[in-house]
């Protein structure tokens, strides 16, 4: 239990912190599947137009530092050339 009022605070703010990181990690997560999903099953035409999609969610996601910047990065460059190849 948290003794000083500040520490209190911290915890309430921490609370509200850690349901903002699982809402966008989970859009983030939900966007990722979506488009493996097309991937898996060879639409290339309609992963090209969720990959711009894709990109910025991934993007305003790794700005709010839910996610790392190099993993946000690393996962749009893997998904782009599993689109190239199909």
């Amino acid at each position: 239990m948290p003794n000083t009022k500040s520490a209190i605070r911290r915890v309430r703010r921490v609370k509200k912190q850690t349901l903002t990181n699982r809402l966008r990690k989970s859009k983030y997560k939900s966007v990722i599947k979506e488009i493996s999903l097309l991937i898996s099953q060879k639409k290339k035409k309609e992963a090209l137009k969720l990959l711009p999609k894709l990109n910025s969610q991934v993007m305003k996601i790794a700005k709010t530092k839910a996610i790392d910047k190099k993993t946000a990065s690393r996962k749009i460059s893997k998904i782009t050339k599993k689109i190239n190849k199909l």
